[in-house]
């Protein structure tokens, strides 16, 4: 292996603890992302009743943080490109617990858009910026399967935190409750990120700040690795960090493709994470229990992500995709029915996301794999942060099909459209990048 390329020196040896633990601690970020995410939708049916807001303009309320999440994947994603991976987190991070403080303290329904268009910024530049620190900490052997766990850290948050946020409801009947809890769950792991997520090397040996040779080695050196002499040369293949680098010819049908296909996924994914407790009130359940069937969703999502993960360790990944695509699809047309049990509807759901999350999560490894180090969090932030438009539109859309009077069927067939448009993009794409010049990677 080539001393002069910590890149190589990372890929090919054993992942030492240090690594696992930058590993863990962004899924347990990515953990925040979901609780932080979901937080609206366990407290939407509690809003729509102190506000008596309509479901138009809920679900323009459920897309707010999620129009910020797509501002905060673009932009706080070529920031991670450009200032480091590090330094993104914790201003993310600190955006987070701000904007969920906040949205505890709104007293009307623009006041709590407001805050939650400022929370989606910095889980947006979120994701981006862990994402790409998780794909460059892992050796080649782990990389898709750490990607992918990273992924499944926002299903773990909205697990463990719909519990609690459950529990919130039935003991105090207070929906700001959720967002306290929140605020604070991200105030406690700001320091942690602080002290054990140093800068990731791939990202100091493209950016070449001041002291980044000295950055390299000490972070080489606590992870049992001999130093460099010199930063690593420059191929030709490599590129600039401007976001209009991902339309150049090397990368532009990859980045248009991806970008459709996430676009549709997400759309679909969005439209069961904000919806579900709503549809399952006015069926005339309690909140509570519209929180445990979205506590099952993201049972289903979890276990999407780590199976999608661990199949991504010996299996070509995107045959897999386009199935759980396809088959997300046909689920969610099964859950628009109409099951009348709590029981039902909660398997038909997490069966439903199971797929539809497979669908999402594994575009991740696609995408970690498509862009090189000094594009990554460029390439992975516009693909999610345009993509995630499907995400603002997905809840949106359902709000007005509702309001217009159309039936759950209805909606369910037309959300689930995105799985098929998704799962053709994904099939055109190896044609895109046999199209590429030689060195567009893949």
């Amino acid at each position: 292996m080539s001393l002069a390329d910590p890149s190589k020196t990372l890929d090919q040896t054993p992942m030492h603890w240090r690594q696992i633990l930058v590993v863990v601690i962004c899924i347990a970020l990515n953990a925040l992302d979901g609780f932080d995410v979901l937080a609206i939708s366990f407290a939407a049916p509690g809003i729509a009743r102190e506000w008596s807001i309509d479901p138009a303009v809920l679900g323009v309320v459920l897309s707010m943080e999620l129009i910020g999440m797509a501002a905060g994947s673009v932009l706080l994603g070529n920031v991670a490109d450009r200032i480091g991976r590090r330094p993104t987190i914790l201003l993310c991070l600190a955006v987070m617990a701000v904007g969920m403080l906040a949205s505890a303290l709104a007293t009307s329904v623009t006041m709590l858009s407001a805050t939650r268009l400022f929370t989606g910024l910095g889980i947006g530049g979120m994701l981006s910026a862990t994402s790409a620190m998780v794909a460059e900490y892992s050796n080649a052997r782990r990389r898709g399967l750490n990607v992918s766990l990273n992924i499944a850290g926002y299903s773990t948050g909205a697990i463990f935190g719909g519990l609690v946020a459950s529990y919130l409801l039935e003991s105090s009947g207070e929906w700001r409750s959720v967002f306290v809890f929140g605020g604070i769950a991200t105030l406690v792991m700001l320091p942690l990120a602080a002290v054990f997520v140093p800068e990731s090397v791939q990202s100091l040996a493209a950016r070449r700040p001041a002291g980044a040779l000295a950055r390299i080695n000490r972070t080489l050196g606590k992870l049992g690795h001999e130093h460099l002499s010199h930063l690593p040369e420059l191929g030709a293949g490599d590129v600039g960090q401007s976001i209009l680098t991902l339309f150049s010819k090397r990368f532009a049908a990859v980045t248009v493709l991806l970008t459709i296909a996430y676009f549709a996924q997400i759309m679909l994914f969005y439209f069961v994470m904000k919806w579900v407790p709503k549809i399952v009130a006015d069926m005339g359940f309690a909140d509570a229990d519209a929180g445990r069937v979205l506590v099952a969703a993201n049972v289903g999502n979890l276990a999407a992500a780590v199976l999608i993960g661990l199949a991504s360790q010996r299996f070509t990944v995107r045959p897999l995709v386009i199935a759980a695509m396809v088959a997300g699809s046909a689920a969610i047309a099964v859950f628009g029915t109409g099951l009348e049990t709590i029981a039902t509807i909660s398997i038909s759901v997490a069966v439903a996301a199971f797929f539809i999350n497979a669908g999402v999560v594994g575009l991740y490894p696609i995408l970690a794999q498509t862009f090189p180090a000094n594009l990554r969090g460029s390439g992975i932030g516009f693909v999610i942060g345009v993509g995630r438009g499907g995400s603002a539109v997905g809840p949106v859309i359902a709000g007005g099909l509702f309001a217009s009077g159309a039936g759950l069927l209805t909606v369910a067939l037309v959300m689930g459209a995105g799985g098929l448009v998704a799962a053709t993009m994904l099939v055109l794409l190896p044609r895109a990048l046999r199209a590429a010049p030689p060195t567009a990677p893949g």
